[in-house]
């Protein structure tokens, strides 16, 4: 049986943690509210301090009809995004008036060794109407290694344009082994953010010792 380790004492021999000790729950970093926004980008807190980093997306609406949700990443502060990425797309849906259902792998949201923005949800994009809106999470892990390639994996559910409801997972890295994520932008694949909110959390892990 796994034990969760602290200071080389087993948790039965643990009198007191200090006030810093890592619990694994999120720490809310950072809110951006969109209002007609051409982009959100989060350019500090991204570095060391924690193991995982988490966005969460309330309610995303665009100002353009059919269009993507996407992000990128940045080695250098935000100064520039276009960091290679290899991604895979899957979504199933459901039609509202119950014409139709499907699962799928979905390619035309997926990257190879692209530079591009990475679309959060795959099918077809996010309609403007006042109620079409998307929600969902990312993670980017270990954003400031400097030996391995940087993963990240989202889920997403939107309401597309042709009234569908799209439940997409996203997931990929970021193929650069040598230099830090430090910003990480989003923005539609055409015209503005209208609306939405998203929060970015630090995730730091516990150590599992066999």
């Amino acid at each position: 049986m796994a034990l969760i380790k602290h200071g080389n004492n087993a948790l039965s021999s643990v009198t007191a943690f200090p006030s810093a000790v890592p619990t694994g729950q999120p720490v809310l970093l950072s809110t951006a509210t969109a209002s007609s926004s051409s982009s959100i980008s989060f350019t500090s807190g991204i570095d060391s301090t924690y193991d995982i980093y988490k966005w969460e997306f309330t309610s995303i609406h665009p100002a353009t009809n059919d269009v993507y949700f996407t992000f990128q990443g940045s080695t250098n502060g935000g100064s520039s995004y276009g960091v290679t990425i290899t991604s895979t797309a899957f979504r199933s849906e459901h039609y509202e008036n119950d014409a139709a259902t499907a699962l799928a792998y979905h390619t035309s949201s997926d990257l190879a060794q692209s530079t591009s923005f990475q679309r959060l949800g795959a099918g077809e994009g996010i309609g403007n109407d006042n109620d079409q809106t998307l929600s969902g999470e990312l993670y980017l892990f270990a954003p400031s290694s400097n030996t391995f390639v940087k993963h990240f994996m989202a889920r997403t559910q939107k309401y597309t344009a042709s009234n569908i409801s799209t439940d997409s997972y996203i997931a990929g890295y970021f193929n650069d082994g040598s230099n830090d994520i430090n910003a990480i932008q989003f923005k539609m694949s055409s015209g503005n953010i209208d609306a939405g909110t998203i929060k970015m959390y630090g995730i730091s892990a516990w150590v599992w010792l066999s």
